[in-house]
């Protein structure tokens, strides 16, 4: 659960630094605007666009992370959603602490364009 931590983080920073970007406005509709990229059920359909693609690594890591014992649930998501959510994080921490920063890019644009298009 420690590499779902860092990619809760990370996925965060990713969506926030590209709001900001394009946006500039109100730091209130910016948090607006990133955390319908950056919650459970977002993070959920996002795991099911990307995880085909996901090396035997990253299966392993998704799928150990989604099936861990999580003692908290999300507000607004349901237990499944919650669990691929994590699995996803799981990804994104173990590419970025492994420094696999073009992989983690393509994987944290993916996410996000799905929100994009919505």
């Amino acid at each position: 659960m420690s590499l779902a931590f860092v990619g809760d983080a990370v996925q965060s920073l990713y969506m926030r630094t590209a709001v900001a970007a394009a946006d500039g406005g109100k730091t209130g509709a910016q948090h607006k605007e990133v955390t319908k990229a950056v919650n459970a059920v977002a993070q959920a359909a996002a795991s099911a666009r990307i995880s085909p693609l996901f090396s035997e690594r990253e299966a392993d890591i998704f799928r150990r992370a989604r099936n861990c014992h999580i003692q908290t649930s999300a507000k607004h998501a349901e237990r499944a959603e919650y669990r691929r959510a994590s699995g996803l994080e799981a990804v994104f921490g173990f590419l970025y602490l492994t420094g696999q920063t073009e992989r983690l890019a393509r994987f944290l644009g993916m996410a996000a364009e799905e929100e994009e298009q919505c």
